[in-house]
């Protein structure tokens, strides 16, 4: 017996609902055969500070011994080599991703609307004509403080002023939601607080949505919530609203700018490479996503009993696919631990051998979901996320460069990078910087 559910390609998927005698999950995941010991890690190891400092020793143990990975600790398996892990991220028969909300326990009835091209349309169009304008006031106010941080001042603020631009909120005086959208994403997270803090977030978010909803009625603008009203009526609801920039991403271009940063201040010769070049600049951010990408892991699961790198894996099983470990796979890249801006294996490998040129270079970013099955500029619909973070990374880098005569690490700072806990995005925090 087969039951299923229809894809967004509109074919259907078959979930195959036979079951076997119970022991036979019992036997089949307990037993390890001969020569498969782990005793080069623990599963204790990654979730370790260690480990949120620095991911790549631990991974590459992993990846080189141990690229199915079977973590008792977490109930999950981690999948580390590159071919074996863009082959779950494309395999929609076999493997599905489960939404943020699912963590909150939320109604299915609730509806998010990010992928509805109308939403697409309005953040494609606020990326590219306001986030160099963002970014001056950015680059003004850093430059008025005494302490300028390039992490705390701009990376962590770029998109959520576009986030509230797409809303249509005024620029000032919302520092509340900022605050909120961001307790609301970290709770995502397995830690008790973090959901607890997530909770109240949406809570908050409901009601200021609830307002802002009612506002739209009778005030349309060119906005996410009046092109959402659109779609759903009065059916729109302010949980729908919530859930919608929930699923939203802003672990990339927060990450993805603090790393590239840090990457380029670190190796001041790299940075005069890609001043004022903006194909450099692009592919110095391409090869960021690679080498420092901000989200390590994201979890697929199994729609059914699948055999898969010799193991059989049990319907529902959390499979942890570590784009770490992957982009620094030296069986696809040379020098995997190296940043090399002009790098000639960082092509645009789409998994299966296809290529594809929408922004996502043959590294793995995960904030961003699946790569566009769409052509790189499609002529009736807005290019991918991938293309148009990309390009809002590629032109807040150069607006620094532009508004800031000399941009270089404070003298006596040893910035890092890391997690703030457990399957967190891992990026540089601080960036303290002197400006001329």
């Amino acid at each position: 017996m087969t039951s299923g559910a229809i894809g967004k390609n509109g074919v259907r998927i078959d979930r195959n609902s036979e079951t076997t005698a119970a022991y036979r999950t019992y036997e089949v995941y307990q037993r390890e055969r001969v020569g498969e010991s782990t005793e080069k890690i623990k599963p204790r190891q990654l979730i370790s500070d260690s480990y949120q400092a620095n991911p790549y020793p631990l991974l590459e143990i992993l990846r080189e011994n141990y690229p199915c990975y079977r973590d008792w600790l977490s109930n999950s398996y981690w999948i580390t080599q590159y071919d074996d892990v863009t082959s779950i991220l494309a395999d929609e028969a076999n493997f599905e991703t489960r939404s943020k909300a699912s963590a909150y326990g939320v109604a299915e009835s609730d509806t998010n609307l990010r992928d509805e091209q109308a939403l697409v349309e309005i953040e494609e169009r606020v990326f590219d004509e306001q986030t160099r304008t963002i970014s001056q006031k950015l680059i003004g106010n850093m430059a008025l403080s005494e302490r300028p941080d390039l992490v705390t001042d701009f990376a962590a603020q770029l998109p959520l002023e576009l986030l509230k631009a797409q809303l249509a909120l005024p620029y000032e005086n919302m520092e509340w939601f900022t605050e909120a959208y961001w307790r609301m994403q970290r709770g995502t997270s397995w830690l008790p607080q973090l959901r607890k803090e997530g909770k109240r977030a949406i809570a908050e978010l409901d009601t200021f949505f609830n307002e802002l909803i009612a506002q739209r009625l009778s005030d349309p603008a060119d906005d996410l919530i009046s092109a959402m009203l659109k779609i759903k009526g009065n059916d729109l609801t302010a949980r729908d609203v919530t859930l919608t920039l929930l699923e939203g991403d802003h672990e990339t271009l927060h990450g993805g700018l603090a790393n590239l940063w840090y990457l380029l201040l670190s190796q001041p010769e790299r940075l005069n490479e890609v001043s004022n070049d903006t194909r450099l600049m692009k592919l110095a951010w391409l090869e960021t996503l690679r080498h420092s990408t901000p989200v390590l892991t994201a979890a697929r699961f199994t729609r059914h009993e699948v055999e898969r790198f010799g193991r059989l894996l049990p319907q529902g099983a959390r499979l942890l696919c570590s784009a770490a470990a992957a982009n620094r796979d030296p069986r696809v890249f040379k020098e995997p631990d190296c940043f090399i801006i002009d790098r000639k294996d960082l092509c645009q490998r789409e998994p299966r051998g296809h290529y594809r040129a929408d922004g996502l270079a043959s590294g793995i970013a995960w904030g961003l979901g699946k790569p566009s099955k769409h052509p790189a500029v499609p002529e009736d619909r807005p290019r991918s996320r991938y293309a148009i973070i990309r390009d809002a990374a590629v032109s807040a880098s150069l607006a620094i460069i532009d508004e800031v005569d000399l941009i270089k690490l404070t003298a006596n700072t040893s910035p890092t990078m890391g997690a703030l806990s457990a399957g967190e995005m891992h990026s540089c925090w601080r960036l303290p910087v002197t400006l001329a």
